[in-house]
């Protein structure tokens, strides 16, 4: 690619390099307030550490939870509110040693913010139920 660039590369670089700074500045105000009401929201959630982003459109959640993968399938097979459910990213798969991430989910900002709102209201209703299905399965147990 560094020695021939494809040519539809070529044009569309072109293109990016003619874009007016004020879209890029658009843009970037754009997900800092994305980014601001993920934050949020997610400071409304009891014992969730959140790594907060700087650069990226994406944010690092710890969950009180111990597999955020179990987590994971869970919300997107077996949880709904209002017939709605999201899908998040356990952060597992984004660190060498996959213990790090186990608790953890990888959640993207870029959708509206009207959209992230709701997205976290099922994050921590799914959450709430999904803490006293395991406690009570554990007790079971």
């Amino acid at each position: 690619a560094r020695l021939s660039p494809p040519s539809l590369a070529q044009i569309a670089t072109e293109a990016a390099l003619n874009t007016p700074s004020s879209y890029f500045d658009k843009v970037i105000t754009e997900y800092k307030e994305r980014r601001d009401v993920l934050i949020n929201e997610l400071e409304k959630i009891p014992e969730v550490k959140i790594g907060y982003p700087k650069g990226a459109f994406y944010c690092i959640i710890e969950l009180p939870i111990d597999n955020s993968e179990n987590f994971a399938k869970w919300l997107l097979k077996d949880f709904e509110l209002n017939n709605e459910t999201i899908m998040v990213a356990p952060a597992n798969g984004f660190y060498e040693n996959k213990k790090l991430g186990e608790k953890q989910i990888r959640i993207a900002y870029v959708i509206n913010k009207e959209s992230i709102i709701k997205a976290i209201t099922i994050l921590r209703k799914g959450l709430e139920i999904y803490q006293s299905l395991h406690v009570t399965k554990e007790y079971i147990s």
